[in-house]
């Protein structure tokens, strides 16, 4: 059986198909095709406050390649996601709507509450008994979960991302909002572990010095960080192998994830390669479940 994912972002739209694995009483998914295309709708909605009508078609014209996919690969269940970009335009429900009619597909807008809940459910299997401070960046939005012992203990999505930065169109006070979150909620007396999630993490971490498989330090963070900031776009792009619309984006993004773990005292950032699309697999799994035995 084969389930897919459509996450709808701010910045890029990914799909991704996985195979479900039974291993006894253990489910897990295998990827299998995965796409990710640069859709770049937070550059009309933080600007113009809706998508313009060239937006609208190339998302149409992306979820109907997705389809098409989906129908090659005979899946049997799927689920289409936006965010941070279409939630704020003032047009995305209509033009969800059409995409529906004219594609066949139909986009879920999710609240930034929903969002934190879909990547919780996938983020928390891979954490232990102590203090983690999960800092999820996405091109219109920061989601932060606090958790101890395994257990989800406060959340909050933040109106600041890396597209956003980009155009200079944060929310007012947003970067205070943020340390004064952390400050409230955060126990600094304890270890804190940071657990970074989002491309641009994975495309820092990718690039660092390593502690473990899946764990590097803020001050690695920042080498990084200030090693990319040295080369133009245009050598980002041929000389670091970075992707047009990575390359702008990735240091607003790096400075996101450094100032909450500096705010909250934490030293090590765990990366692992969850996310949003893989929260919304695990989402069309159990709503299949739960129809198959109705």
């Amino acid at each position: 059986m084969k389930l897919a994912a459509i996450d709808i972002g701010s910045n890029a739209a990914r799909l991704q198909i996985s195979t479900v694995l039974h291993n006894d009483d253990v489910v897990s998914f295998k990827k299998v095709e995965y796409v990710r295309f640069p859709l770049r709708l937070g550059h009309d909605v933080f600007n113009y406050g809706k998508l313009t009508p060239e937006s609208e078609a190339r998302t149409a014209k992306l979820m109907q390649v997705y389809k098409l996919l989906m129908e090659l690969h005979e899946v049997e269940a799927y689920m289409a996601c936006a965010t941070s970009a279409m939630r704020e335009a003032e047009n995305g429900p209509e033009i969800a709507k059409r995409i529906e009619a004219s594609t066949g597909v139909k986009i879920h807008i999710i609240d930034g509450q929903k969002e934190a809940e879909l990547i919780n459910d996938v983020v928390v299997q891979a954490l232990d008994d102590r203090q983690f401070l999960h800092i999820d960046v996405g091109g219109g939005s920061t989601e932060l979960n606090l958790y101890i012992n395994r257990e989800k203990v406060n959340s909050k999505s933040f109106k600041i991302g890396s597209v956003r930065l980009l155009e200079g169109k944060e929310t007012k006070g947003a970067w205070r909002k943020i340390e004064d979150w952390v400050e409230d909620n955060v126990d600094t007396s304890r270890e804190v572990i940071a657990v970074g999630t989002g491309g641009n993490i994975s495309k820092l971490f990718n690039l660092a010095s390593k502690t473990s498989d899946t764990e590097t330090s803020i001050d690695e963070i920042e080498r990084i960080r200030h090693y990319i900031a040295g080369y133009s776009q245009e050598d980002r792009i041929n000389k670091l192998r970075l992707n047009a619309d990575r390359a702008d984006v990735i240091i607003p993004a790096a400075d996101i994830y450094i100032s909450v773990m500096k705010w909250a005292g934490a030293k090590q950032i765990i990366v692992p390669d969850l996310g949003l699309k893989d929260g919304i697999m695990q989402l069309v799994y159990s709503q299949l479940q739960k129809k198959k035995r109705v």
